[in-house]
């Protein structure tokens, strides 16, 4: 039988640990697609933070770091400066790149850092019990918004690529979705674009990927990628900002 499928060699063959319907063993695969693809593995090192992704170093198979909650575009920026030849990106949640870690990530942009962040947005902090989180959106329920987010109060959703693609330091800024396979090739093409960019030394690059979080949404995996299609791709409009 002809095979049609492999696993990609950036990734090793353990069992994920996501809940089911969890978008980053999706993501996870894109990432180490485009890793092999561009034939890079020998010089990619990841940085992980804090949050659903936090033990993503051990699914990886290139060197990986992990970090504080927050910290994984300044370390980023240590390992890229010390090694300017090689493929550094970081893998983080929204809570983790644009809350905790908004400066760290924000001033990585406005410094030109040739790191590439993969932002994986789910729109709430998702390990922690499903607290509000920068980009939950406008009357989405979470245990710390039991109302719904009022914007007279918490303000309004975070749109980062939108945010950053005036910088002059920014290469490529993008957000994509995988909730349908068309935008989960669209997802895979933006990630490589990245590194391309990455690779031609242009500055910072980062593609925010729209991604399911079916258990605190509270919906089945189906009715989650539905959600995307629905309302937060509504929310956060995909495309490329800044290339």
């Amino acid at each position: 039988m002809k095979a049609v499928f492999k696993r990609p060699e950036s990734l090793l063959e353990i069992p994920f640990h996501f809940c089911p319907g969890c978008g980053h063993g999706i993501v996870h695969r894109l990432v180490a697609e485009a890793i092999d693809t561009l034939e890079i593995r020998g010089k990619t090192i990841g940085v992980v933070g804090v949050g659903c992704s936090s033990t993503s170093w051990k699914y990886f198979n290139c060197d990986m770091a992990a970090v504080p909650h927050g910290r994984a575009a300044a370390v980023a920026t240590a390992i890229k400066r010390n090694g300017e030849d090689n493929y550094v990106f970081t893998y983080q949640g929204d809570g983790d790149a644009l809350s905790i870690g908004i400066a760290e990530t924000m001033f990585a942009a406005i410094r030109g850092e040739k790191i590439t962040v993969i932002l994986v947005n789910n729109t709430v902090y998702a390990m922690t019990g499903g607290q509000m989180a920068p980009t939950t959106l406008e009357g989405q329920i979470t245990c710390s918004s039991p109302k719904g987010r009022d914007v007279s109060v918490t303000g309004y959703p975070l749109h980062f690529p939108e945010l950053i693609a005036n910088i002059p330091g920014v290469a490529y800024s993008a957000r994509v979705a995988i909730d349908t396979i068309p935008n989960i090739r669209r997802t895979k093409n933006a990630i490589i674009k990245a590194f391309e960019k990455q690779k031609s030394r242009a500055g910072f690059t980062l593609v925010e990927i729209l991604s399911p979080c079916p258990t605190i949404w509270h919906k089945s995996p189906t009715d989650s990628m539905d959600w995307i299609s629905e309302a937060v791709s509504k929310e956060f409009p995909l495309g490329v900002f800044k290339e």
